[in-house]
C-alpha cells in the first residue's frame, strides 16, 4: 500500500529553496515522492508537511528553517511524527516512521527563466548534452544551451501551437509536431525547416523516432499513428487507427519471447530498423495499446483507470504508462492482463514519464 509524503504551503515564507519533485524506485511496495515548488527571501519559515496513506488518516506536521550553519547549510527541524535527515544546500531528507516512509526534496541544479514568458508544454535535451529544445504556451518554439539557458535558435513555421519537440539522435535536428497537424524537421544550425509531413487530419500529440532517425513516428487527434520515411517525406504508412486521441507513443525493442505478428505484405524499403520493435500507444480512450511496429498487428491492449496521456520503456519487458486521474502504471508486455504494480501519488494528471537508473521520473499537473 502506497503512502504519500508531501510539503505543501505558502514557501514565500518559508526556505528559500525552490524545489522540485524526487520520484520513484520501482520497488515491490511504492512510496510516493511528491514537493510542492516554491521560494522564499527570509532566513526562517515555515511550511506544512502531510503523510498520506490509502485507507488512513492523514498525518499533518511542519518543517521550519531556523537560519543557516556557518558552511551555509540550512537548519531545518520536523514537528511530530516527522523527521529530518540529511540536508544539504540542495535537497532535504524526511521521513514519516509512522508509516516507514522517506523522500529526497530536490532543489533544482539551475534554473532558465527568460527562455518562455508561459507554461513549457514540451522539452528536450540533445544527445551530447548540450542544447536544449523546449516548445512553450507563448506559442514559441526555442534552441538554447544547456550550460546556460541562452537563446540559439527561434523555430517559426508551424501555423497554430507547437505540441512536441525531440532532438534526433545525432543532436543537430529537431523533430516537431503541432495543431496545425504538420510534423517538421529542422536543423538545430541555422533553424531552417528542412522537412514538412502533412497526412494527419487533426492536431500531432507526440512523435518518437526509430533507430537513428531514417524514419519518425507520430500520432494524433485524429486518432491514427503514422510512420514517416524523412529522405522522402512520406509517409510509409498508418501504423494503427484507434478511433480515438492517442496522446502519447513509445517505441522499443521487443522482448524475444514476444510473438510481433507477420506483415499482410512485404514492408517498404524505405522501412529502416522496424523489425523487432513494439510501439505502445496512450490513448484517450482509457487503452494502452502494443502493436507490431512492421507487422501492424496488436499484440495487446490494457485497459486502465482514465485516458492515458504518456508512456515509455523501462526495458524491452516492462513498461509504464500514465493516466489523467493520477495513476501510473507498471505492466509486462509478456503479460499485460494485470499490472505489475498501480502507484498513486496524488490525482492530478500523470503528464510525462522518462526511464532514469532503476527507476524513473513523473511529472504530474499538480
Amino acid at each position: 500500500m502506497a503512502a504519500t509524503l508531501r510539503i505543501q504551503s505558502d514557501w514565500s515564507r518559508a526556505l528559500r529553496w525552490e524545489w522540485s519533485l524526487s520520484f520513484s524506485v520501482l520497488d515491490p511496495v511504492p512510496v510516493s515522492l511528491t514537493a510542492a515548488s516554491s521560494l522564499c527571501s527570509k532566513d526562517e519559515g515555515e511550511a506544512w508537511l502531510s503523510c498520506r496513506s490509502p485507507g488512513k488518516p492523514t498525518l499533518y506536521g511542519s518543517v521550519t528553517r531556523r537560519g543557516l550553519s556557518s558552511d551555509g547549510v540550512p537548519d531545518i527541524v520536523a514537528s511530530e511524527g516527522f523527521v529530518v535527515g540529511e540536508v544539504t544546500k540542495k535537497s532535504i531528507l524526511i521521513s514519516c516512521p509512522h508509516e516507514n516512509v522517506s523522500t529526497k526534496f530536490l532543489a533544482p541544479y539551475t534554473s532558465f527563466c527568460r527562455i518562455h514568458q508561459k507554461s513549457i508544454t514540451c522539452l528536450d535535451i540533445s544527445s551530447g548534452g548540450g542544447l536544449g529544445v523546449s516548445t512553450s504556451t507563448d506559442g514559441t518554439m526555442k534552441i538554447w544551451q544547456a550550460a546556460n539557458g541562452e537563446i540559439r535558435r527561434l523555430l517559426e513555421g508551424h501555423v497554430y501551437d507547437v505540441n512536441c519537440c525531440r532532438f534526433f539522435p545525432s543532436g543537430l535536428v529537431v523533430l516537431s509536431g503541432g495543431m496545425d497537424a504538420q510534423l517538421k524537421i529542422w536543423s538545430a544550425e541555422d533553424a531552417s525547416c528542412a522537412v514538412t509531413f502533412k497526412g494527419h487530419k487533426g492536431g500531432i500529440l507526440d512523435t518518437a523516432i526509430v533507430d537513428r532517425g531514417r524514419n519518425v513516428l507520430s500520432c494524433s487527434r485524429d486518432g491514427t499513428a503514422r510512420l514517416w520515411d524523412c529522405g522522402k517525406s512520406a509517409c510509409l504508412g498508418v501504423i494503427a487507427d484507434c478511433g480515438c486521441p492517442v496522446n502519447g507513443i513509445a517505441v522499443g525493442a521487443a522482448d524475444n519471447s514476444l510473438n510481433l505478428g507477420t506483415p499482410e505484405k512485404p514492408p517498404s524499403e524505405r522501412e529502416v530498423g522496424t523489425e523487432g520493435k513494439i510501439l505502445l500507444l496512450a490513448r484517450e480512450d482509457k487503452k494502452l495499446q502494443g502493436v507490431g511496429l512492421q507487422s501492424r498487428q496488436p499484440i495487446f491492449l490494457f485497459v486502465g483507470s482514465d485516458a492515458f496521456n504518456c508512456c515509455t520503456f523501462l526495458s524491452s519487458t516492462y513498461l509504464l504508462a500514465g493516466t489523467q486521474d493520477g495513476n501510473i502504471y507498471q505492466l509486462d508486455v509478456r503479460n499485460t492482463n494485470a499490472p505489475i504494480q498501480v502507484i498513486h501519488r496524488s490525482g492530478a494528471p500523470v503528464l510525462s514519464l522518462l526511464p532514469y537508473q532503476d527507476g524513473f521520473i513523473a511529472s504530474q499537473g499538480n
